[in-house]
């Protein structure tokens, strides 16, 4: 090409400088240098989405994950990569739990020491650590830790790969499957919380995908919303609940069960649901008595196509549920579920009952609904 341009980022805000590259690329052949691969957590995608595929050539270079791997001895065609530089550490351990080997991309504010503790206080101390620090570079140091090995270390570079194996193979199931025992929660009247057989139901009905953003109001324990964040690895669950004692304990609960992609928001529903993100996916558990409020708010704010899903044990409830979405045009599914489980009576075994629970789910309309 007769003209060559060449941009370089410095620690600039980035708008100007793509401006400048749409201005430039209008007549001249540019350049943009990238280290690394410019299509792994790099620039060359917002320059094909301002500029168009057809327009761009990218030549790839060996990504720092690549090299991080390779210094280490480990194949990485089944790893998964995970980004908290400049992004929230919030989730890192619900993507961990059903993973055997993933590269972490760090940052100042979450540097390999800090992501071991956070993973080692949400319960995950399975893996080993290998921090790949100042790739090709002279001071290049490859170190293998235990996480809480590297939750002590003082000398970790800011330039650095974190990589963690899981040394045996078993893997947490998508659906956890957890018995009320699992649980920290009320013990009068058997605890706020929602019985194992209802609570799988009930995630199959919210139609849950590894993004969703899910609020879980009435939370209680916050059994749903914990397996709802388990399911939901790379999305996001409000927990809404009003009792200070629940509150605390669905804290502890997200702990034990490495759940810290879920928040709990501390007040009553709807009004406490003020400035939360718009959910894919919503379940009512408990309503203080604004079941018709909650369920109304939740419609409005659902995104297209998302499920709402209602658990009631009075008939008022489910009679307020069913009356606000057959308001907006929509027709529930409505089942009753009875649950009985086998326990000991001296040699024998007998079937006690669990209380009957009415099930309302319904979906969003990628459209808006016709009045009938």
């Amino acid at each position: 090409p007769d003209k060559i341009g060449f941009i370089f980022r410095v620690m600039i805000p980035l708008a100007p400088v793509l401006s400048e590259l749409q201005r430039l690329a209008e007549e001249e052949t540019v350049c943009v240098l990238a280290s690394g691969d410019p299509l792994f957590f790099g620039i060359a995608a917002r320059v094909i989405a301002l500029l168009g595929a057809e327009h761009v050539d990218v030549v790839p270079a060996p990504s720092s994950v690549q090299w991080a791997f390779a210094r280490a001895g480990l194949s990485w065609d089944d790893a998964s990569v995970i980004s908290v530089h400049g992004r929230p550490l919030a989730g890192v351990c619900a993507q961990l739990r059903v993973l055997d080997k993933a590269a972490l991309l760090t940052d100042a504010a979450y540097s390999p020491t800090r992501i071991a503790q956070h993973v080692l206080d949400h319960g995950v101390s399975y893996f080993e650590a290998h921090v790949c620090e100042h790739l090709t570079g002279p001071e290049e140091r490859v170190r293998r830790f235990t996480l809480p090995q590297l939750a002590a270390a003082q000398d970790v570079a800011p330039l650095n790969v974190l990589l963690l194996f899981r040394p045996r193979a078993a893997r947490a199931p998508l659906i956890a499957y957890l018995p009320e025992a699992a649980f920290e929660r009320r013990v009068p009247k058997a605890g706020l919380i929602t019985k194992r057989e209802i609570r799988v139901l009930s995630l199959a009905a919210l139609r849950l995908h590894e993004r969703s953003v899910v609020w879980d109001i009435g939370a209680g324990s916050g059994s749903v919303g914990i397996e709802a964040a388990l399911i939901a690895r790379r999305g996001r669950v409000f927990a809404v609940e009003t009792d200070a004692e629940c509150v605390a304990m669905i804290r502890e609960n997200v702990q034990t069960h490495g759940a810290d992609n879920l928040s709990v928001v501390h007040g009553i529903a709807p009004d406490a649901l003020a400035g939360v993100p718009a959910p894919d996916a919503v379940f009512v558990g408990g309503s203080k008595g604004s079941m018709q409020a909650i369920v109304e708010h939740a419609l409005d704010k659902l995104a297209p196509g998302g499920s709402l899903v209602v658990n009631a044990i009075t008939l008022e409830n489910m009679h307020e549920s069913y009356a606000a979405v057959r308001g907006r045009g929509l027709a529930p599914e409505v089942s009753l579920v009875q649950v009985s489980r086998a326990e000991t009576l001296a040699r024998y075994m007998r079937f006690a009952a669990q209380n009957p629970i009415q099930i309302l789910s319904v979906r969003k309309p990628a459209a808006p609904a016709e009045a009938s």
